[in-house]
């Protein structure tokens, strides 16, 4: 029988820990954080759950994959965000879709998708389910005939692979792990490991413009994008597979980030590259955040392009059991399939050390074959509140503990909000990005507004922030929240902490998101931070492919 999925959390139902656990894991974890209760609810059973009757039935042409029973309805209701949990934890599924789909072929999409169409239901596509800001939900669902949630997992394979021009042709429902398994019977890989790697898909990457493993230069989706093919209301738009290409604008471009608003995704031409057989990580402290910011920066601009730069600040090191809390830390990696990287490393440890860095002499990490290597998140299985010796734990003979201990915290920390929410822990992240002339004043700022937001609405708690990606411009900090929750007024303490965090960002010049996407939760500040002649643009582009505004509505546009 094949595993189920919780329908309210992260990960599978036979990962969810027994009672006894869970206390002993939150006696642990509130004595660091110094708040939260060490005695933990228990989530609502889904036998307890009522769901509103479904509006729709699908035609008996569709009927073998369509459903409506209250397991794939409630599963397909929320996506994976604090509020999302929280809401399935207490079983509130005031919007759940009418109608789940799980097409197995391409023509099969094309079915649901005039079918749903027809009817006058709104379509959602979906992925994993991941998405942390709204883009799976629709709230307003009372404005349509129905909610159809097309669920494209079924389309799970590598269909071609091109040796020759080291690119593949993979449909948009592989997961991170399925897809990986499938490459690696080439010698290849995409390495393309977001922290929702587990359950997330390559057409919800590609739809949500998602980061992966590389801490610069190959960043995003974007850069391993060859070409899309999606399917509209009005037709499939399919772009020519080429290298690059000047012709006007790029309709893969047009695509990429456009969050199911324009067409579901069907299958992607991916640039692929050999397994690497060279990898090397280490460690690097710095007496505080600043210095650490100093050194990346330097980095980011010397042209060596390290796959892992990481700099954690020292209280999220303290917090994740890296370090003391008097350090930052710098996770630091470079890899290749053809040529040592030892030189590299060795002459990034000179930069770091022209700014205060202290290398960690537990030892630098050299990863054999097969592993995920240094910093990023592999292919590989996350056990039960913790992480499995598959993901970014694999081949980490000799890597100094501290890093393995953020790496195994970072791998933890999807399954670990299950537990926060439990114990009335509020834990959730928000990320930007921010050019390095500025970023001082910013985080300064940021900091400033979210923790006095925290200490109003909480009464305490703890604003954390470590770098993801950077680039020779600048970094992408990601901010973690931690504070004590009221149980029953979780979303609404949220709601306050992410407005002021998010005012303080767009005041500041940054993006509201780097890598989240914008769904509905995003949306006031996406609203503000784009020009209002391409907002009119896009919803031109939407009335052209979607006529009836019925894909994803609510997301990036109002139809």
């Amino acid at each position: 029988m094949a595993r189920r999925l919780k329908h309210w959390g992260w990960g599978y139902e036979d990962e969810q820990p027994p009672y006894a656990e869970l206390q002993a894991a939150a006696a642990v974890l509130s004595g660091r954080l110094g708040f939260g209760d060490s005695d933990p609810e228990q989530p609502a059973p889904l036998s307890r759950v009522t769901l509103s009757p479904p509006r729709l039935r699908p035609p008996a042409t569709l009927a073998s994959i369509c459903f409506a029973d209250n397991y794939e309805r409630a599963l397909h209701a929320h996506g994976r965000s604090y509020s999302d949990i929280v809401q399935g934890f207490r079983g509130r599924f005031e919007n759940p879709p009418d109608v789940v789909a799980h097409p197995r072929t391409e023509d099969e999409v094309r079915a649901v998708l005039d079918w749903a169409l027809s009817a006058g239901a709104a379509v959602i596509p979906f992925g994993g389910g991941t998405s942390v800001v709204g883009g799976v939900e629709l709230p307003r669902a009372e404005r349509y005939a129905g909610v159809v949630t097309v669920d494209m997992k079924a389309l799970d394979r590598v269909l071609d692979v091109d040796r020759t021009s080291l690119a593949a042709r993979i449909q948009a429902g592989a997961t991170g792990p399925r897809l990986e398994r499938q490459l690696a019977e080439h010698g290849l890989t995409l390495r393309h490991f977001p922290q929702s790697f587990q359950f997330s898909t390559l057409g919800g990457w590609i739809a949500t413009r998602a980061s992966g493993h590389f801490a610069t230069l190959y960043t995003h989706i974007d850069d391993l994008v060859e070409s899309v093919r999606a399917l509209t209301p009005i037709g499939r738009w399919e772009s020519r597979r080429l290298p690059g290409s000047g012709a006007g604008v790029s309709p893969d471009r047009v695509l990429i980030g456009s969050e199911g608003t324009l067409g579901l995704i069907t299958e992607a031409w991916v640039r692929v590259r050999r397994t690497p057989l060279h990898r090397a990580s280490v460690g690097v402290r710095f007496p505080d955040f600043a210095a650490g910011t100093r050194s990346v920066r330097a980095l980011s601009q010397s042209g060596l392009y390290p796959s892992a730069c990481r700099l954690i600040d020292a209280e999220e090191a303290r917090l994740t059991g890296a370090g003391d809390g008097r350090h930052a830390l710098l996770v630091l990696g470079f890899e290749s399939a053809d040529h040592d990287v030892e030189h590299s490393l060795a002459v990034a440890l000179e930069c770091c050390s022209d700014h205060g860095g202290t290398r960690d002499r537990g030892g630098v990490g050299s990863a054999g074959p097969g592993s995920a290597g240094p910093g990023s998140v592999g292919p590989g299985s996350v056990g039960r509140g913790g992480a499995g010796a598959g993901t970014e734990g694999a081949g980490r003979r000799g890597v100094e503990s501290s890093v393995g201990s953020w790496r195994e915290a970072f791998l933890r920390a999807p399954y670990l909000r299950d537990t926060f929410v439990a114990m009335g822990v509020l834990s959730e992240t928000f990320e930007t990005a921010i050019t390095w002339e500025r970023f001082d004043g910013f985080h300064a700022s940021v900091t400033r507004a979210t923790s006095a937001a925290a200490r109003a609405v909480c009464g305490g708690g703890f604003v954390t922030c470590r770098f993801t990606h950077v680039y020779p411009d600048g970094p992408a900090p990601y901010y973690t929240v931690l504070a004590p929750a009221r149980r029953g007024s979780e979303l609404e303490q949220w709601t306050e902490i992410k407005r002021a965090a998010s005012d303080a960002v767009i005041a500041g010049g940054g993006t509201i998101t780097h890598h989240h996407a914008v769904g509905r939760e995003h949306r006031p500040w996406y609203d503000v931070q784009r020009p209002e002649p391409f907002a009119a643009a896009l919803r031109a582009a939407k009335a052209a492919v979607d006529p009836l505004g019925l894909l994803n509505p609510g997301v990036l546009i109002d139809a």
